[in-house]
């Protein structure tokens, strides 16, 4: 399927949320995800279905002065 990540193409063989995550080796701590421009809480990660043509937002929790 094909996707878009912070306005990346992307083609992956996800079909979850959590699927995805994984393949791109996203921390368990300090991310957030929003889908179609929804935030999706990391607890539905694991039943979020992806679908083709999704636009996702990562945003990666920044640390330090």
């Amino acid at each position: 399927m094909e996707i878009l990540v912070n306005n990346k193409p992307l083609s992956t063989s996800a079909s979850t949320l959590s699927q995805l995550a994984a393949e791109l080796a996203l921390p368990e701590k300090g991310v957030a995800v929003a889908v179609d421009n929804k935030l999706v809480a990391r607890g539905s990660w694991d039943s979020f279905e992806l679908s083709d043509g999704a636009s996702l937002t990562i945003i990666r929790a920044a640390f330090g002065g």
